[in-house]
């Protein structure tokens, strides 16, 4: 593997860098207490100052306004734009919209790209994607209440649906549902286009996550479709194919969550020993970074960034050289592995800030409220230790190994 950054690289890193710091992260304390529709004014003048320096969209097709660039180039991207919680939005590769928008790339009709992909890449319209359920494990996605029946040239949706992240204001859902009850698991589902204005298209709240219930995309949403009809031609790839189609937008996806869980560390790191450093503890002047507990915590925490982001470069080269199918192991490594470097970062980062990491004068409050469902969503930690364990094990059955 070869760890060189191109030169073009290093510069769109650096100006990206660059604007987060200048641009971004002063605009941090009206972000924490302002609602986001009210941020979004500001916004889309930071959105416009990136379009015009050409950095608009780095992950998605040129032909549509986009950088085009690859998995490992859109790594770093996503490394630098994690240090703050607007960054990948105010460069339009944020979640759920990217994942989102590679799907439809693939497997959209020309018409579905025109009407859905073309706007979303132009960040004129966002997106949702509709597929955990309520009073069903996460952890099995193969169980699924929620069902698409053909009547004529339509679909009918019925069922319930939760964790919709920004369905507050999305102009479309990707919805999965079962459209197939009688064939094997993993073929049942299928991902269907629906319009949010819709009839039977029913956001019933904004969930509240650690006592915060967020608006527009920094949001989590509960849907009920009841009788909700869209037209057959609104299915995403062939009948069934549902979950086919999300294991290919979770592969990179996770690698775009590592990533910007990366930067979240970087953050909350520089944080730490910046406070460390100044933090008066004594009358003779010495500092936080004086007691051995903390240089321990500050080593361990750069060992274990390091380790973590070596893991995610090496899990996107894999994808981008051998395919999805043989990074999966990679890919399950990195998903528990830095959701749990970036849970001990921030907690550190929170515990040297003392009294003052608890508060919103500074972002790492917001980052261990938000990012604590790192290790939950796309695959409970859990889930990816036993499936990496058995792979693994499969691989001793019948050895002799001395």
């Amino acid at each position: 593997m070869d760890f060189t950054v191109s030169e073009k690289m290093q510069a769109v890193v650096g100006m990206m860098n660059e604007f987060v710091g200048r641009e971004l992260i002063p605009l941090e304390p009206e972000f924490l207490t302002k609602s986001f529709r009210q941020m979004e004014p500001v916004m889309e003048e930071k959105r416009q100052m990136v379009r015009q320096m050409e950095l608009w969209a780095p992950n998605h097709p040129p032909e549509y306004g986009g950088m085009g660039l690859n998995l490992m180039d859109h790594a770093l991207v996503s490394e630098a734009l994690g240090r703050t919680p607007i960054g990948h939005y105010t460069f339009n590769c944020h979640a759920p919209d990217a994942g989102n928008i590679e799907i439809l790339h693939k497997y959209g009709t020309d018409a579905q790209k025109e009407r859905w992909l073309r706007p979303l890449i132009e960040g004129k319209i966002r997106s949702c994607f509709s597929m955990t359920e309520v009073e069903l494990a996460g952890s099995n996605p193969v169980m699924m209440d929620t069902t698409a029946v053909k009547d004529g040239q339509d679909y009918v949706i019925n069922g319930q649906k939760w964790y919709t992240t920004g369905a507050d204001g999305a102009a479309f859902a990707i919805v999965m549902a079962v459209t197939n009850p009688e064939a094997a698991p993993h073929m049942r589902a299928s991902m269907i286009i629906v319009p949010t204005g819709t009839p039977g298209f029913n956001l019933v709240r904004n969930i509240p996550v650690m006592g915060h219930s967020g608006d527009s995309l920094f949001s989590h949403g509960e849907i009920l479709y009841q009788s909700c009809r869209v037209p057959q031609e609104n299915l995403l790839g062939p009948e069934g194919w549902g979950f086919v189609i999300a294991q290919e937008r979770l592969g990179p996806g996770r690698i775009h969550h590592c990533m910007r869980w990366l930067g979240i560390c970087h953050r909350a790191f520089d944080l730490m020993c910046a406070r460390a450093s100044k933090r008066v503890i004594s009358y003779d002047n010495k500092t936080l970074a004086s007691k051995q507990i903390i240089q321990s915590w500050i080593a361990e925490c750069a060992a274990e960034i390091q380790a973590a982001r070596l893991m995610t470069l090496h899990a996107a080269w894999k994808i981008e050289t051998l395919g999805v199918k043989e990074a999966r192991e990679d890919i399950a490594l990195i998903k528990f592995y830095v959701a749990n470097v970036l849970q001990k970062v921030v907690d550190r980062a929170l515990q040297v800030h003392g009294g003052l990491g608890m508060t919103d004068d500074t972002i790492i409050a917001f980052f261990f409220r938000h990012e604590r469902a790192a290790r939950i969503y796309d695959g409970a930690d859990e889930v990816h230790k036993a499936t990496v364990a058995r792979r693994i094990l499969k691989g001793y059955a019948g050895r002799d190994v001395r």
